[in-house]
C-alpha cells in the first residue's frame, strides 16, 4: 500500500501545501513520514484528518467556481472512528469557510464503509445548500450501504458517477461534466482547458 500515491497529474494546477488559504499550507507531506493504516504503511502524500483509518489528499480547489476535488484512501468507519465527523470538522469546514460548497469525493481507494447516524451528512448538506457533494468511483458495496442508510438525501452517488473518467480530464472539464449531469441544459463554456 505504501506505493499507492494520491493522483499527481494535477499537481501543476494545485498543491494544497502551496495554497495560502489552506489549513495545510506549508505542510510538506513527505517530511511528515508514513502513516500506518492498520498494519500497512501508506504513502506520505496522503494526509491525516484525525481518523485512524481514512486519509485524504485535496487534489484541486477552485475559488471562483467554489469546488474542490478530494481523493480518499482507507476505510470509512463512522461506527468506531466517526470518520465523517473528522472529515467534516478538519477537512470540509475549512473549505466551506472559504466559500467552497461543491465537493467531488474520489473513493476508488476506499475499501470499506461502516455507517452510523447521518447527522454530519445532514449538516454538511445544509451548509452547502447552493452546492453539492458527489461520491465518485466508490465500490459497489459502499454505494449499497450508503443507499441503505439514506445518504442519497445528502449527496449524489451511484452508477451515474462511476464512469466520469476523471483521471483523463482537467479538473475544470470534470467540474463542467458533473454540472452538466446535475443540470441538463446548462450552457458549458467553450474554452475549458485540456489536461497536459
Amino acid at each position: 500500500m505504501h506505493d499507492l500515491e494520491p493522483y499527481g497529474r494535477w499537481l501543476y494546477l494545485y498543491d494544497q501545501s502551496q495554497d495560502r488559504l489552506s489549513n495545510f499550507y506549508g505542510l510538506d507531506p513527505p517530511e511528515l513520514g508514513y502513516h500506518l493504516l492498520y498494519n500497512h504503511l501508506i504513502h506520505p502524500d496522503w494526509m491525516s484528518m484525525g481518523s485512524e483509518t481514512l486519509y485524504f489528499k485535496i487534489l484541486y480547489v477552485n475559488e471562483s467556481l467554489e469546488f474542490s476535488v478530494i481523493e480518499l484512501i482507507g476505510e470509512w468507519n463512522d461506527v468506531i472512528g466517526n470518520d465523517v465527523m473528522w472529515m467534516k470538522r478538519e477537512l470540509i469546514d475549512p473549505l466551506l469557510a472559504r466559500g467552497i460548497d461543491k465537493f467531488i469525493l474520489l473513493g476508488e481507494n476506499v475499501l470499506n464503509y461502516h455507517g452510523d447516524e447521518d447527522a454530519y451528512y445532514e449538516e454538511w448538506s445544509e451548509e452547502c445548500s447552493q452546492g453539492w457533494v458527489i461520491g465518485m468511483g466508490f465500490r459497489s458495496h459502499i454505494l449499497e450501504e450508503w443507499e441503505r442508510l439514506g445518504l442519497l438525501r445528502y449527496m449524489y452517488f451511484g452508477d451515474d458517477w462511476t464512469d466520469c473518467m476523471w483521471r483523463t480530464r482537467h479538473p475544470l472539464q470534470l467540474y463542467w461534466a458533473v454540472s452538466a449531469r446535475l443540470f441538463p441544459g446548462l450552457e458549458i463554456p467553450n474554452n475549458i482547458p485540456q489536461l497536459r
